[in-house]
């Protein structure tokens, strides 16, 4: 499963809006504002920095020897349109303290269990319509149960 690296390409266009930056200061800057909280890996980094290449976001300063990335207008554009409340590092701080607590990871945990028993209960269930149908019910159930807390 490819993982999402929409925050971050945020973070990356919010950084690149105030000043051009080579990957290295980009990975040191995200650490910075997070106080630490977030750890930025190459493997995160520059595979967000190529996908806002591909759509037209940022681009890049050929004629230095580093890789200088700077924001487009597009891309400024585009944080125009998001509109944040002006937070977007005090928020950025905050989801990434969150990520690292002993909750997050008990919840992540949790969530990778269920989804594990999900997919043997799936497999369990093959050739028997009957059975596909309760776990459908069950599956929607708890979705529906999940929403219910969710709004509250």
């Amino acid at each position: 499963m490819r993982r999402r690296r929409g925050f971050v390409q945020a973070a990356i266009l919010h950084l690149l809006k105030e000043d051009s930056m080579h990957g290295y200061q980009i990975m040191k800057e995200l650490e910075v504002r997070s106080s630490g909280a977030y750890s930025a890996s190459a493997g995160t980094v520059y595979p967000a920095l190529q996908e806002l290449l591909d759509k037209g976001l940022i681009e890049l300063n050929s004629k230095t020897d580093k890789k200088i990335y700077f924001i487009s207008e597009q891309g400024k554009k585009v944080l125009e349109e998001k509109q944040d409340d002006g937070n977007f590092w005090g928020e950025w701080k905050e989801r990434m303290m969150w990520k690292n607590s002993v909750e997050f990871i008990q919840l992540k945990e949790a969530v990778d269990r269920w989804e594990k028993e999900v997919r043997h209960s799936m497999k369990q269930t093959r050739g028997k319509p009957e059975q596909v149908r309760e776990l459908i019910a069950f599956i929607d159930g708890m979705t529906e149960l999940l929403k219910k807390n969710g709004s509250k």
